[in-house]
């Protein structure tokens, strides 16, 4: 069953998924067409670049063949990006090449995060003239400051996508967020903390 919600297509995933184990696996269909934006623009951000596609089709088999192993309850596009994010990593292992900045950032223009800059100072990054340097300082991160600041703004999702994505604890994510965004803020002019609370050991 699928409604409509802001324009978009909404599943009844618990549903979709209750199918597939029953042996309608046609019914996964409907997963892979709710997801397969978002699981693009993840796997672009990531480092995936002209390979996005292949990774995002490995990852929904991967994803499919692991069904049952899904936990009851959760959230699906959380647990797919996870699936998604190793796929990426192995690829660009595989293929021993830098990530390409051209393909992250076609994703984040896909993406358009709105964060009003008033919650957030990740917000004074994203704003089109910003981009590539964003995502050049991206790169300078370490991989779980990158993927924590991907998964939060890039693909808009939140602590508890992000941490069920991730495999973190909502702690980890929080202080892990927080350590990236104050390199970030060494790393991008006019870009700091808003919060002076903040201020501290910005080691992670």
């Amino acid at each position: 069953m699928r409604t409509r919600e802001g324009g978009r297509i909404v599943v009844d995933e618990a549903a979709v998924i209750a199918r597939v184990r029953a042996g309608e696996a046609e019914a996964y269909a409907q997963l892979v067409r709710a997801h397969t934006g978002i699981a693009i623009r993840a796997a672009r951000a990531l480092g995936a670049g002209a390979d996005a596609e292949d990774v995002v089709q490995q990852a929904f088999l991967k994803a499919y063949c692991a069904l049952g192993r899904f936990r009851d309850g959760s959230a699906f596009k959380p647990w797919l990006l996870s699936i998604v994010a190793n796929e990426t990593r192995n690829t660009v292992r595989t293929a021993v090449r830098q990530r390409t900045l051209a393909g992250r950032e076609a994703a984040l223009a896909e993406a358009d995060p709105r964060i009003p800059e008033s919650v957030d100072p990740a917000a004074a990054a994203l704003g089109a003239e910003r981009r590539s340097a964003l995502l050049a300082a991206l790169d300078q991160l370490s991989e779980e400051h990158r993927l924590v600041v991907t998964y939060r703004y890039l693909l808009e999702m939140d602590e508890p996508e992000t941490a069920q994505a991730l495999g973190w604890p909502r702690g980890t994510v929080k202080s892990r967020l927080n350590r990236a965004l104050r390199k970030l803020g060494r790393l991008l002019p006019g870009f700091g903390p808003g919060d002076p609370r903040e201020g501290g050991d910005a080691r992670g």
